[in-house]
């Protein structure tokens, strides 16, 4: 006698159901150093958890959440999480584009004064207040050559622990971003690699 198949509603078990992943849209204030890192993390960790989505748009800090906002907008639900990545450097709207992104729901991740604070702790603690101008020869130290256009995360993968650490050294919560050094870079590389 043939068996026969459960029908729909019978109570019998069906198999596993393959959870989706969850979705992170993250937009970068620039369209290169921010974007090819963290493109670079995603390829690398190749999470399965989580499906990244990364964007780079050159703009001020609140332009960056409005664009993250109308960009979630266009696909309602589409993302579970969105996060701004920006720097301070000499912007004067930081802290509007911060209680802007709260209300609306967008995560962000601010470096002061720039992302190299970020890329510079993979390679050493840095406690001393500095200016964008300064970190560079700082990060042609340890990275000869460096051109912020051009990333290769392979020069930081191995040290991302440590930078993570030196991170929250600076600043333990990473959201604050009036303390020149601190970055928040941090807490979104954990998220991407725990979701």
């Amino acid at each position: 006698m043939a068996r026969s198949f459960p029908r729909e509603g019978s109570g019998r078990r069906r198999g596993p159901v393959r959870r989706s992943a969850r979705t992170m849209l993250i937009v970068c204030g620039s369209k290169e150093t921010e974007r090819q890192y963290l493109q670079g993390l995603r390829d690398h960790l190749r999470n399965p958890a989580v499906s990244v989505v990364v964007r780079g748009k050159a703009c001020s800090p609140t332009q960056l959440v409005a664009y993250a906002r109308g960009q979630r907008d266009l696909n309602p639900g589409g993302y579970d999480e969105v996060w701004c990545v920006f720097d301070v450097d000499d912007y004067i709207d930081v802290a509007d584009a911060a209680l802007a992104a709260r209300r609306q729901g967008i995560r962000i991740a601010v470096s002061n004064p720039c992302f190299e604070l970020w890329l510079l702790l993979h390679f050493t603690d840095h406690r001393a207040h500095i200016g964008t101008k300064k970190l560079l020869p700082l990060m042609e130290k340890h990275v000869p050559g460096y051109d912020k256009t051009r990333i290769d995360f392979r020069k930081y993968r191995d040290e991302m622990v440590r930078a993570a650490e030196r991170a929250q050294g600076l600043e333990p919560t990473g959201e604050e971003h009036g303390r020149n050094p601190s970055t928040g870079v941090w807490r979104l590389t954990d998220r991407m690699a725990n979701p």
